[in-house]
């Protein structure tokens, strides 16, 4: 595992922990990275409450039960996707906090004309944020170590503002 991915799951788990919150993700682009991290942290089940990696419309459709109407003019690899994502993944869940991660990992860009390396973070729970993150990297396993750390340093400045 990462090092400096694991320090940034050890700061997330913390955090919770103090303020006795919990989370639930829905990652894409990062492969489950984000998941694999906090859990990763002995304790994790006092904060996390489940994940899945939405790759796909289906999976975000069966997994999330987002309908056709939720996705009514958005796409995929935007910050109101990752922000829908993270709204639902906290509801589902009954979680205090949501984080999602949608992008482009490379070695090319996706079918909306996004370019590898891109992603776009959600976080919805007590306060909700998203951001867009570009790493200019067409390398894909980079891209998913850089938007897991991108993910979860996100997650930490709303944990963080919202202490």
């Amino acid at each position: 595992m990462d090092t400096e991915i694991l320090r940034l799951a050890n700061l997330t788990a913390d955090l919770l922990i103090e303020s006795n919150q919990t989370i639930g993700i829905a990652e894409s682009s990062s492969g489950g990275l984000i998941a694999a991290h906090l859990l990763a942290i002995p304790g994790a089940s006092k904060y996390f409450m489940g994940g899945s990696v939405i790759y796909t419309r289906v999976a975000q459709r069966n997994l999330l039960a987002v309908n056709d109407e939720q996705m009514e003019g958005l796409r995929a690899s935007t910050e109101q996707y990752a922000s829908l994502n993270a709204k639902t993944i906290r509801e589902l869940l009954g979680t205090t906090w949501g984080l999602s991660e949608t992008g482009a990992t490379g070695p090319t860009g996706n079918r909306y004309g996004d370019s590898a390396g891109h992603s776009c973070i959600g976080v919805s729970g007590p306060l909700s944020r998203s951001k867009t993150l570009e790493t200019g990297i067409e390398k894909r396993e980079e891209n998913m170590v850089s938007f897991t750390k991108g993910s979860l340093a996100f997650l930490i400045e709303c944990l963080e503002e919202n202490r």
